[in-house]
């Protein structure tokens, strides 16, 4: 999926990438089951001066040790002035021996009546095959080939960070991605604990686990000049006890650096495994 810049209305790119960082950290929540039993969860993300600019729509099931992670994304309000983008992105994997090892990964992205379509096939080697409509010709790169040894998609980086957080409450952790175009190291600290108050525009309220993250592009990887321009470099992301959830923690809140400024994510509805929560409307 593509990640370029939110603050500046007309180049509207990172709202994939810093949607994807708050949408798929529930992973803990979504415990195996005989059959999948999606867990669902809403995101609002607002820009500057308050504009509400997108919705996440992200679902995580699990079966065994297989899982499913899909994720639509809408631009709303002011922002489709702009950039007019809906996405819908999937992965499906498999746990093994606790490790989480992604199997194929897709992504469709339609941005200002222009389509994209990325998807990569992990094999078990540890090497991948990569695909991109309209193709992208240093993907099939030697050089290419050799960096993506090794890496995961979007979704299942930051489906590995909040097993891990659940299992021992610390964010310290790397992992290498690559997201259909861009080669990148996510690498992600602790930032101690919070507590959230009623006010301020937070939409909830307690105690909170925080991890900061921060996007480190592979210098030399063949398709990353000039593409990650205007995405984020650094964010932090607020983890929390939901009624419900037994041990199990949820992102509820996200704020994201860009080049053209400060955006902020809120967790805004909860649903399935006998959870039904709503935070906004």
């Amino acid at each position: 999926m593509e990640s370029s810049s939110l603050m500046s209305f007309a180049r509207l790119g990172s709202l994939p990438a810093i949607a994807i960082a708050l949408g798929i950290l529930l992973s803990a929540w979504a415990a195996p089951a005989a059959e999948p039993d999606p867990v669902e969860l809403r995101i609002e993300i607002y820009g500057f001066a308050g504009f509400h600019v997108l919705t996440n729509r992200t679902s995580l099931a699990m079966s065994g040790d297989h899982y499913w992670i899909t994720m639509d994304l809408d631009t709303r309000g002011i922002a489709t002035i702009f950039v007019d983008l809906t996405s819908h992105s999937e992965v499906d994997g498999q746990l093994i021996s606790g490790a989480v090892h992604p199997a194929a990964y897709q992504s469709d992205v339609r941005r200002n009546g222009v389509d994209r379509r990325y998807r990569i096939d992990y094999r078990t080697d540890g090497t991948i095959a990569a695909d991109a409509i309209p193709p992208v010709a240093a993907l099939r790169a030697s050089a290419a080939a050799d960096q993506l040894r090794g890496t995961v998609d979007q979704l299942t980086a930051f489906f590995i960070l909040e097993r891990q957080l659940a299992r021992s409450g610390a964010c310290a952790l790397v992992v290498p991605v690559f997201d259909g175009r861009n080669r990148y190291n996510l690498r992600f600290t602790d930032a101690g604990s919070e507590t959230l108050s009623p006010g301020g525009g937070q939409h909830f309220a307690g105690q909170t686990r925080v991890c900061n993250v921060a996007r480190e592009d592979v210098p030399d990887f063949p398709v990353n000049s000039g593409a990650t321009e205007g995405t984020y470099r650094t964010g932090k992301i607020w983890y929390a006890h939901v009624s419900g959830g037994g041990s199990q923690m949820v992102p509820v809140r996200m704020d994201f650096d860009t080049e053209f400024g400060r955006v902020h994510g809120y967790l805004a509805e909860l649903r399935g495994r006998g959870v039904d929560m709503q935070f906004m409307d």
